[in-house]
């Protein structure tokens, strides 16, 4: 169900606003229709929020007729324990009252780790957020390696990280990378359908194996530049799950690591990162349903590695 209305409440708080449109429902049902969570509402009654019909506080034990307007107020977040606030330079490519839509360089975390605790886009959310006054901690709903580059979605509120993750469960959320890897293609467009498992010995490097879990990716062919033997091609690729290093191990398997992929066998000599940037996002906006498109460039590193063109 689409909220009539969305706004912050007087102390900052994420509010939502839905109009029933039959009589006799049950307010929790139809807290639950509209997309309301079960650990949403225990928030709401034990952390300071408030659910309110035609202006008046009620319980979920409520009835409703048609044409009540049923309001939800969130209660305030509070940033993540071990998530420091720091100021720091943020790109935006998007920004409304529900999502934050960045474009990461590489060579930054998007959230923090023991080894590196500062620094990183979440540290930096964080310091938007409290100059901001946003009553939030940073929910990554997209989330890059160090080394890749591009598009990182940002939930401002858990509500909205609940919905997202849906979207995400659901295959709603589009994203497509660029990549660059050595060697030529003889489909212009295949699917890798191959499962992804840890590799034994490790905590950081997956690979393909029969007991692992199902993984899609597509691949298409943009371009292939280089002299005979030495060729590079700049590929787009798209996401139809999301297993961790998914397109890293994928092009591996097939014997086309990405360029500068040290860890899954790809050269370092011209990018001293791997070459996959995030170009492309798309999603139905939670909230109102209306289609969101973001893009990002390919940066000028990866475009460097065989002189292709924007």
């Amino acid at each position: 169900m689409t909220p009539s209305s969305t706004a912050m409440s007087s102390d900052n708080r994420f509010r939502l606003s839905f109009t029933a449109e039959a009589d006799g429902v049950g307010l929790r049902d139809f807290l639950a229709e509209s997309g309301i969570s079960r650990r949403a509402l225990t928030a709401v009654k034990y952390k300071g929020g408030e659910i309110l019909v035609n202006g008046e506080e009620k319980t979920v034990r409520q009835e409703l007729q048609a044409g009540d307007v049923v309001t939800v107020i969130f209660p305030p977040e509070k940033p993540a324990k071990g998530l420091i606030p720091e100021d720091g330079e943020l790109c935006v490519l998007y920004e409304d009252e529900s999502v934050l839509i960045l474009d990461k360089p590489s060579g930054q975390a998007t959230i923090p780790s023991r080894d590196a605790p500062s620094g990183t886009l979440a540290n930096f959310v964080a310091g938007k957020f409290r100059a901001e006054g946003t009553p939030a901690t940073v929910h990554v709903v997209t989330r890059l390696d160090r080394d890749t580059s591009g598009i990182v979605c940002i939930a401002k509120n858990r509500h909205i990280h609940h919905l997202m993750s849906g979207k995400m469960q659901a295959g709603g959320v589009l994203k497509r990378y660029e990549a660059i890897v050595r060697g030529m293609f003889s489909n212009c467009k295949f699917f890798i359908d191959e499962p992804i498992g840890r590799r034994e010995g490790s905590i950081i490097e997956r690979m393909v194996r029969p007991d692992g879990l199902r993984a899609i990716t597509e691949v298409r062919v943009l371009e292939t530049t280089g002299t005979r033997g030495e060729e590079f091609t700049r590929l787009s690729v798209i996401l139809h799950t999301g297993r961790t290093h998914q397109i890293r191990v994928h092009l591996a398997h097939i014997g086309h690591p990405l360029e500068g992929d040290t860890l899954y066998g790809g050269n370092a000599e011209r990018i001293g990162r791997q070459a996959l940037h995030c170009a492309g996002l798309s999603f139905s906006h939670p909230l109102t349903g209306a289609p969101i498109e973001v893009c990002s460039p390919v940066p000028e590193d990866m475009l460097a590695v065989a002189g292709f063109s924007r």
